[in-house]
């Protein structure tokens, strides 16, 4: 039996509508705003006791094992953050498995970028300058309230869960962020 003309159009409608709502959630900027959250304790503990434990997501595995080299954490941007050779080996296997071009969330793949012979930064890679260019380091660097670009949890209200979503971008003393 031939299925009818009515029937042949309303099922392609169903598939069309359903391909359409899968690419709108394909497209949304919500993945590109948010990288897969912390979920070693012991990271979250040793490097969240100085700062906020930033996502592995964030940066690629290569500038994670040169951050976490045992002679970069007794310099670690200022600080010594040297760690036993059992925690580091943890946390840097931790680092580079979730890392950029390991990690599942899309914002993770923009940043491959870092390296050289200084320690990488996350402010320094091209996904977070553009990201960042249009505010002004008054409102940042020279803000008390948030002192670096690098205290993301200062102004991103979902930083520690991994959502750098705009929309939850509020700086403090000047408000919501809207570029």
């Amino acid at each position: 039996m031939k299925p009818s003309r009515r029937t042949l159009g309303l099922v392609t409608a169903a598939l069309l509508a359903f391909g359409a709502a899968g690419l709108a959630v394909a497209d949304s900027d919500d993945d590109d705003d948010n990288v897969a959250p912390v979920t070693n304790a012991t990271y979250a503990e040793e490097c969240g006791a100085c700062h906020m434990a930033y996502q592995p997501g964030l940066l690629p595995a290569a500038a994670w094992q040169q951050i976490m080299r045992a002679e970069a954490l007794v310099d670690h941007y200022g600080d010594d953050a040297s760690l036993s050779d059992d925690v580091r080996a943890e946390l840097t296997a931790y680092l580079s498995a979730n890392s950029a071009g390991h990690a599942s969330r899309t914002r993770a793949f923009a940043v491959r970028d870092v390296g050289g012979v200084k320690l990488p930064r996350i402010t320094e890679t091209r996904n977070f300058v553009k990201e960042h260019d249009e505010i002004p380091a008054r409102m940042v660097a020279d803000n008390p309230e948030v002192g670096s670009f690098s205290n993301c949890n200062a102004c991103h209200q979902g930083a520690a869960e991994g959502v750098y979503d705009e929309d939850r971008v509020k700086i403090p003393g000047f408000g919501r962020w809207d570029d």
